[in-house]
C-alpha cells in the first residue's frame, strides 16, 4: 500500500534521526494505527503525546527515542498548525501565571494523589533533581542535595528560611531538623500542604496553601526548588522582587529551577495540557533581566545530567509500583506518566535543558564565603 503524504513525512524526518518506523532498536517506533502520522503532522508534540496515550505506538525506550527527536530538532521541522500558533499568542498576550491561575498547577499536577508521589519519590518526598555525588542511592542523592542548598545558604541555628513552593516539606523539615531553622513554606498544593503539615509535625515549620506573591515578613534566607518553572516569564521579575522584599540586607537567596538555553515564552502543549499547566522554564537571560539591579549573582550551578539520573529512579520507583496504584489510575493515565518521565530524562541527556541553582544576596552584603558550585 503507497504510503500517505503524511507518512512519507514522518518516516523522512524520523530516519533523519536514526529512528525506524516498526524497526528492532531500542529507540524505533511501533506504530500500531496509521492514523498517528496526521495525528503528528497536524499536532505536533500534543498528537505524539496523545497518540501514545492512546495506543497508536509503543517503543522499547521512549528515552532513547526522545533523545534522537531532540537531537535532530524534528519538533521544529513540522509544519506548524493554527492552534500552536494560537496557544504562543496566547502566551504571549495574556499572563498565564497570574495569582487568580496560580492554583491551577496545584490542583491538575501535584494533587493527582499523595499515594503516586509517595511511591514514586524517595523517603523524604522530594519532587527536584537530586544531587548524586558518591551515592547510587536515591534517598542518599537528595538528602545530598538538601545539604549542599543548606550549605550554600550558610543557614545557621536560629535563622529564619522562606521556602517558596515547599512541596511536602521536604527541604523545610531538613533544615528544621539538621541546622535548627525555624522555617515558613508555601504551596499551592493542597495535598502537599495536608501531608507535609503532617511529616513536618513537631518541628518550627509552618507550611501554608499561599501564592507567593501574597507573602509577608522578612526572613534570614530565602529558598525555592523546582517552583520557578512555574512562575511564568511575565512575573519574573515581580518574584524577584519578592524575594527581595522578604529577604534581609545581609541574607542570601538560592533559586534552584531547570532552565532552557534560549529565551521562550511558552512550553509545548502536551506538557501544558496534561502535565504542567501554564509552566515554562526560563533562560540565562531571562533570570539576568530578572534579577537586575535587586542583586548580585554570587554562584551559578549547573548539575544537568544530575536530573536525567533522578527522573529515571523515579520512573523506575513508579513502574515497580504499579500493580499497587493502578486500583486508583487508569491505563491511559500509566502511558502518560511513562512518557512523561521517560521524554523527562532526554531534555537533560541532550543538554536542550538544564539544571541551575543561582545563589544572589543584596548589593553591598560581604561574598558568601561557602560558594560551592
Amino acid at each position: 500500500m503507497k504510503a500517505s503524504k503524511s507518512e512519507s513525512i514522518v518516516r523522512g524526518l524520523f530516519e533523519s534521526a536514526d529512528i525506524q518506523i516498526n524497526g528492532s532498536r531500542p529507540q524505533d517506533i511501533q506504530v500500531h494505527d496509521n492514523r498517528f502520522y496526521s495525528r503528528l503532522i497536524r499536532d505536533s508534540a500534543l498528537g505524539f503525546g496523545e497518540s501514545y496515550m492512546d495506543g497508536w505506538w509503543d517503543c522499547e525506550s521512549i528515552t532513547e527515542l526522545v533523545d534522537r527527536i531532540y537531537a535532530a530538532d524534528i519538533e521544529n521541522q513540522l509544519p506548524g498548525d493554527w492552534r500552536t500558533r494560537l496557544y504562543i499568542l496566547r502566551t504571549r498576550l495574556c499572563n498565564l501565571q497570574k495569582v487568580s491561575r496560580a492554583f491551577q498547577v496545584g490542583q491538575r499536577h501535584y494533587d493527582i494523589g499523595n499515594d503516586l508521589y509517595r511511591a514514586m519519590l524517595d523517603k523524604r518526598m522530594v519532587y527536584s533533581c537530586a544531587y548524586w555525588r558518591d551515592t547510587d542511592d536515591l534517598d542518599a542523592a537528595q538528602e545530598a542535595k538538601l545539604d549542599l542548598i543548606c550549605r550554600k545558604l550558610e543557614l545557621e541555628p536560629g535563622m529564619t528560611l522562606l521556602d517558596i513552593g515547599c512541596g511536602w516539606g521536604a527541604l523545610a523539615r531538613y533544615a528544621a531538623e539538621k541546622y535548627d531553622a525555624q522555617v515558613v513554606g508555601v504551596t499551592v498544593s493542597r495535598n502537599q500542604v495536608e501531608l507535609g503539615q503532617e511529616m513536618c509535625r513537631g518541628l518550627p515549620v509552618e507550611i501554608r496553601l499561599e501564592d507567593y506573591r501574597k507573602v509577608t515578613g522578612e526572613f534570614d534566607r530565602v529558598v525555592s526548588v523546582g517552583f520557578f518553572e512555574h512562575v511564568g516569564y511575565k512575573n519574573y521579575r515581580e518574584y524577584m522582587e519578592v524575594v527581595a522584599r522578604c529577604l534581609k540586607d545581609d541574607g542570601i537567596s538560592l533559586l534552584h529551577t531547570i532552565g532552557h538555553n534560549i529565551s521562550v515564552t511558552s512550553t509545548d502543549r502536551w506538557v501544558q495540557k496534561y502535565i504542567f499547566p501554564n509552566s515554562m522554564l526560563p533562560s540565562v537571560a531571562q533570570i539576568g533581566k530578572a534579577i537586575e539591579g535587586l542583586f548580585v549573582m554570587e554562584d551559578w550551578h549547573n548539575f544537568a545530567p544530575d536530573y536525567a539520573r533522578t527522573v529515571k529512579a523515579w520512573h523506575a520507583n513508579f513502574t515497580a509500583a504499579w500493580d499497587s496504584l493502578k486500583a486508583n489510575y487508569d491505563e491511559r493515565f500509566k502511558r502518560m506518566w511513562d512518557l512523561y518521565l521517560q521524554s523527562a530524562a532526554s531534555g537533560f541527556n541532550t543538554r536542550v535543558q538544564q539544571l541551575w541553582q543561582i545563589v544572589l544576596t543584596k548589593t553591598g552584603r560581604p561574598q558568601p564565603a561557602c560558594r560551592l558550585g
